[in-house]
C-alpha cells in the first residue's frame, strides 16, 4: 500500500510539474503533501515517489517518445494531462527499473488512472502499457 501512495504522490508531482511548470526541485519537495501523509510513507515512501518522479522528468524525452510510439490512432499533443502523467511515471519503470515487475506498474497505473482520470482512462493506460511492455521483452 505504501508503494502504491507514493506513486500517487509521484503521479501529482509529474502532473504538476507538466501542467504548472512547476521546477523539479519545487516538486520534489512534496509541499502539497501533508505532514501526515508523509509520516505514514516514512523516508523509504518518499524516497520511491522521489526516484520515479526524478527518474521520469530525467528520462523525459525518451518516455515520451515511447508513449508517442505506442498510441494508435491517437495524437500525443490531445492527450489528457492526467492520463499522461500516469502513464509517464509508469513507462519509466518500464523502461529504467528492471526490477519491477511490469505487471504491478500496468495494475497499480490501472488503479490510479481509475481513481484519478475520466470513466474510459484505465482502459487506454492499460493499452498502451501492455504494448510498451511487450517491447521491452528482450
Amino acid at each position: 500500500m505504501a508503494r502504491r501512495k507514493s506513486r500517487i504522490i509521484a503521479f501529482q508531482g509529474i502532473y504538476s510539474w507538466d501542467v504548472g511548470s512547476i521546477s523539479e526541485s519545487q516538486v520534489l519537495e512534496f509541499s502539497w503533501v501533508s505532514d501526515e501523509v508523509k509520516s505514514n510513507l516514512g523516508i523509504e515512501g518518499l524516497t520511491f515517489a522521489k526516484l520515479l518522479v526524478s527518474g521520469t522528468i530525467e528520462h523525459i524525452s525518451e518516455v515520451d517518445s515511447m508513449i508517442k510510439k505506442h498510441l494508435i490512432n491517437w495524437d500525443f499533443e490531445r492527450l489528457n494531462k492526467v492520463d499522461l502523467a500516469v502513464l509517464r511515471i509508469s513507462t519509466y519503470p518500464l523502461m529504467f527499473q528492471k526490477d519491477m515487475h511490469p505487471s504491478i506498474v500496468i495494475d497499480e497505473a490501472i488503479d490510479i488512472s481509475k481513481e484519478f482520470g475520466s470513466d474510459d482512462s484505465f482502459k487506454f493506460i492499460n493499452a498502451v502499457l501492455d504494448s510498451i511492455r511487450k517491447s521491452q521483452v528482450k
